[in-house]
């Protein structure tokens, strides 16, 4: 392609509203545009690139089996009413695009297709005979996102493949997760991506056992704690750890004492010599379920950790199942309850606050559910506040609160806490992008959809599912977020818009010109996926816009183009190799068929 014929066009200064770098480049360069909040024009540039990593997916998927369709962006609300998701998503998460139709129907804009996929399977899937069958699909997602940012790793409109396998046993589901798992792997390192995979907690599409990829970046929004020796590695919201031990504290009675103006832990152990893990502390929240009235839940941590709400959350659906999904997990602040009459000390709570203590407040049905993480059910005795303003409580044990409390792991592990599998081993902590979650979803869908078989032995069963989903917009983001400089983006080859750039120095030199014409078309012969640049521009413009757009490959035809020498260089380097320009497509060609298996740019010529 000529870059006359590419409608490029550039930006010196970065937009205001990019926060991340891969961002700025990509509006920078000419890759996306803005449209509205959390929705962008994908230009030809990016296209290209996108274009390029399905290509990728494509072949990778394929040689799993899968078999790839299309399936419809408009859902119907009864297949999600089915599955129970249909509140979670519209009013608990609430990042479903819905509407109703003018037959007064209720229709969702898919952000996921578990439903519609489970649905078709229960019409076409009878024996057993036709299992296992996988299918995936390369389409556009809609998810009403509260802060869109960072371009396209969090927009409103996305692409994304997803597929979907159905299989007559666990065992056959776990084969072909391993499969993907390592279809996945492949997919990430021949796109150029450094990419970890971790645990992860399944959120509300559910099911036994899942793991996210994480493309590692500074600007990643997750936190991944993993251990040095590979063992281990998890998203934050899953992530299991050994916590510092407590320090030793003897309580012989229980008894209060004075704390004036100590409303937090760390007044309270300045004043009086203790230790933060010699303490407990109170959190209040509201759980609003999809089934049933709202919860309050009293929940009681170790003085020096923090709660994990999606464990708490995870906690409260498998102990109140019967109300359903938890559509939302408010946090209770002390100040707004006392405007309902709540008589709350603020700063001084205690684990036995009385239920009375809430009575009046409304939506609240009944007294706290009380739940305390291990950190604080292992502590034989600790200092709590005493449900009266400045003062504190010296506790001997937990039966002295003389109340019933579930013991559930609702912490965040944190870095520098000791692993689990080797406690000689910390977590260190990454932040990552992910970009792409495979999830073993068992039988929820199948069973809410009655997606069933015929089985071997003549019982109908429901079929097991998986599921796998590879977010491709935000993948092209997050090699640039890995992949960049001072100048721009330095795309790795296998998914760069353009392999090479031919830069002519002057296009008003005719031996310039007729040269990088000769080359131009000698690359394109070759199979070369290169870009002219044939403006009448100064050479320094033309240079400054190759490194912005990452090219991997240029080749400058300039000054020495009497002679039958051109300049070439890597995107990734500073060296400048000189050469007769019979000798390009063989040193070339052989270095760009090496990096399109592998993805990765080159660091020298």
């Amino acid at each position: 392609m000529r870059a006359q014929n590419l409608l490029l066009v550039t930006l010196r200064e970065p937009p205001a509203e990019a926060e991340i770098l891969s961002h700025q480049w990509l509006v920078r360069g000419g890759f996306i545009r803005r449209v509205a909040s959390g929705i962008y024009a994908y230009m030809p540039l990016m296209w290209r690139v996108l274009r390029k990593v399905e290509a990728i997916i494509r072949e990778e998927m394929d040689a799993t089996g899968a078999l790839e369709l299309r399936l419809p962006a408009l859902q119907p609300a009864e297949l999600w009413r089915r599955s129970g998701r249909w509140d979670t998503y519209t009013d608990g998460e609430g990042i479903m695009f819905n509407l109703t139709d003018r037959q007064g129907r209720q229709l969702g804009l898919g952000p996921t297709h578990e439903e519609v996929i489970t649905s078709l399977a229960a019409e076409l899937i009878r024996s057993y005979r036709q299992l296992p069958v996988s299918l995936y699909q390369l389409q556009t997602k809609f998810r009403d996102e509260i802060r869109p940012r960072f371009g396209l790793m969090r927009g409103r409109e996305f692409i994304m493949k997803d597929a979907y396998s159905f299989h007559a046993d666990e065992e056959d589901l776990r084969r072909y997760y391993d499969c993907m798992d390592q279809a996945y792997r492949r997919i990430f390192a021949r796109c150029g991506l450094k990419v970890l995979a971790v645990q992860a907690d399944s959120g509300a599409i559910g099911g036994a056992a899942s793991q996210e990829f994480m493309a590692i970046a500074d600007a990643g929004e997750d936190l991944v704690l993993s251990s040095r020796d590979g063992r281990y590695a998890a998203n934050q919201e899953r992530a299991q750890s050994l916590p510092p031990p407590s320090a030793p504290l003897k309580v012989t009675a229980d008894e209060c004492f004075a704390t004036p103006g100590q409303a937090t832990i760390e007044a309270v152990c300045a004043a009086h010599h203790l230790d933060p893990t010699q303490t407990v502390k109170v959190l209040l929240h509201r759980a609003c379920f999809a089934d049933g009235p709202d919860q309050p839940v009293l929940t009681v941590l170790r003085g020096d950790q923090e709660v994990n709400t999606v464990k708490l959350t995870n906690t409260l659906g498998h102990l109140l199942a019967e109300r359903g999904t938890v559509l939302a997990l408010e946090r209770l602040e002390v100040d707004t309850l006392q405007d309902h009459g709540a008589q709350l000390p603020v700063g001084f709570l205690g684990p036995d606050l009385s239920d009375d203590a809430i009575q009046g407040v409304p939506g609240f049905v009944g007294g706290f559910l009380r739940i305390v993480d291990s950190t604080a059910a292992d502590l034989a005795g600790f200092v709590c506040g005493a449900n009266v303003p400045d003062r504190h409580r010296r506790v001997p044990g937990w039966s002295a609160l003389k109340l019933s409390f579930t013991r559930a792991d609702v912490r965040s592990a944190q870095p520098g806490d000791r692993c689990c599998h080797d406690p000689k081993a910390v977590l260190t902590a990454t932040r990552g992008i992910e970009v792409g979650h495979i999830f073993q979803l068992g039988r929820k869908y199948s069973s809410a959809l009655a997606a069933c078989f015929n089985s071997e032995s003549g019982a109908t069963e429901p079929m097991w599912m998986g599921c796998y989903g590879i977010g491709v917009s935000r993948l092209a983001q997050a090699a640039v977020e890995q992949n960049h400089d001072d100048n721009g983006m330095i795309w790795p080859v296998s998914i760069a818009p353009f392999e090479v750039v031919v830069t002519v120095a002057n296009g008003e030199e005719q031996e310039q010109c007729r040269l990088a014409e000769q080359l131009y078309g000698e690359l394109r012969a070759a199979g070369v996926d290169v870009l002219l640049d044939d403006r009448m521009e100064r050479a320094g413009v033309k240079f400054k816009d190759a490194d912005l757009l990452g090219i991997p490959w240029r080749v400058v035809v300039g000054r020495n183009a009497a002679r039958g020498h051109v300049e070439l260089k890597t995107r990734s380097a500073k060296d400048v190799l000189d050469m007769d320009a019979s000798q390009l497509l063989p040193h070339l060609i052989p270095q760009l068929q090496r990096q399109r298996r592998g993805g990765w740019p080159e660091t020298g010529v």
